[in-house]
């Protein structure tokens, strides 16, 4: 431990997603929920960001920010895009991407899910098909043989609570839930299947039934991932608000934390950590929740940097196993607010894990403005701008006030490993 209160080996980086960024992900439920009609999504995916031609670039940016850990999804859909039918191209492509990382000196954190799958997956079922966990967990397979002996981090499902905590703050409104399950039913016909759903798009009445799902899903993967490598640490990813009590309103954070976040944090304790996915604070009253003062995000709610340090705070004090904070960020189309917000919430964090919170890392989400699922390229998180016909990449303030926050609390650091180096056992 360092007199930061930050571990040796603490990695900093950022976050992104294959179909978010790749683009032309033709193969992937997604997509075809995205040519749906009616549809729920804001507008199609198209080329995203050109990322699968321009990695080179993006880990150039990555690097180029003093950065040492790089997240990124492997896309299911193109490595299997028919089912039993894999594609070589793709595993080399991530295979190279892999090893694009470790010859910048980043660690590659790698996504084995990051909500999207192969429509044919979706069309059988999806994540509550009975043979769903061994598709998967052969998915992961076959990834692992190809480069798990060169990554640092195995994330197996990305938010797998995404939707309960999204319903649970009512953040679609009841015609949005409606549009969604016409377009999945418009969806199962169009595939001439009995059912159509994907791991960000589920309906309300069928949660319990995923929520199983994805834990069998978890379980299996975990344990494949396991047998090739034994010693990598794997862990699953959840979104976590940092859910705060005013008086008289502790029944209901406590109701709600145990709807939406409980299930995964118990089970992450048979993991080697567990990722942190963090962007808002809620305020409990008894009353329901409270709309604090102050400028507001993207999302609707208060700009609360300490966000961060609270939901990583509860989630080890439930699953007693380290945390990486494999996202965290601010929507905002106001880069000046991004600017301030970045500096705050890392301090907040350095100051959890220096009370004895183990932190691994820190993810930013994200290198640059993409699709946003639903909402389409209007959301920006990005610490670059893209430019949606050209496709070149700025940096905004933003981008340079990270890395500078980055080179001060590495400066402070004793005993520090090289950059990109695998964490200690790995």
């Amino acid at each position: 431990m360092t007199h930061t209160g930050l571990p040796d080996g603490f990695l900093w980086g950022v976050a992104t997603a294959g179909h978010q960024n790749e683009g032309d992900n033709t193969a992937a439920d997604t997509w075809f929920l995205e040519h749906t009609t009616p549809s729920l999504f804001r507008e199609p995916s198209g080329p995203a960001c050109r990322s699968y031609h321009r990695w080179r670039t993006d880990l150039d940016l990555v690097a180029g920010m003093g950065l040492d850990a790089f997240r990124f999804s492997v896309e299911w859909a193109r490595v299997e895009p028919e089912r039993g039918v894999v594609s070589t191209e793709a595993l080399d492509h991530y295979e190279r991407v892999v090893d694009g990382c470790l010859e910048r000196g980043l660690a590659p954190i790698v996504t084995f899910n990051h909500f999207t799958a192969p429509h044919w997956f979706a069309a059988a079922g999806s994540w509550t098909a009975a043979d769903a966990p061994e598709r998967f967990a052969e998915q992961c397979d076959r990834v692992m043989a190809r480069f798990g002996d060169r990554i640092a981090y195995g994330v197996t499902l990305n938010e797998p609570n995404l939707e309960q905590l999204l319903q649970a703050g009512a953040k679609l409104p009841a015609e949005a839930e409606a549009l969604k399950v016409r377009m999945l039913a418009a969806a199962a016909r169009a595939a001439g299947s009995d059912t159509y759903a994907a791991a960000n798009v589920i309906p309300a009445d069928r949660q319990g039934e995923f929520q199983e799902a994805f834990t069998r899903a978890h379980r299996a993967a975990r344990a494949a991932i396991k047998a090739r490598r034994g010693d990598l640490p794997v862990g699953v990813s959840i979104a976590i608000a940092d859910e705060v009590a005013l008086p008289g309103g502790e029944e209901r954070r406590d109701a709600k934390r145990a709807a939406v976040y409980d299930h995964w944090l118990r089970e992450a304790r048979h993991d080697d950590f567990v990722g942190v996915q963090n962007y808002e604070r809620i305020l409990h009253g008894p009353d329901g929740e409270v709309t604090a003062d102050g400028e507001l995000n993207g999302m609707g709610t208060a700009i609360a940097p300490g966000s961060l340090a609270g939901a990583v705070r509860y989630a080890h004090e439930v699953a007693g196993v380290p945390v990486l904070v494999t996202e965290h960020g601010i929507q905002t189309p106001d880069d000046a607010q991004r600017a301030a917000f970045i500096p705050a919430a890392v301090e907040g964090l350095v100051a959890e894990a220096g009370a004895g919170t183990p932190v691994l890392g820190y993810c930013h989400w994200t290198l640059m403005d993409n699709f946003e699922w639903i909402f389409g390229y209007g959301a920006q998180l990005g610490l670059h701008e893209v430019d949606r016909d050209t496709f070149e990449r700025r940096p905004k303030p933003s981008a340079k006030v990270y890395a500078d926050v980055v080179r001060r609390y590495r400066g402070a650091l004793f005993g520090r490993r090289p950059a990109g180096s695998a964490p200690s056992g790995t």
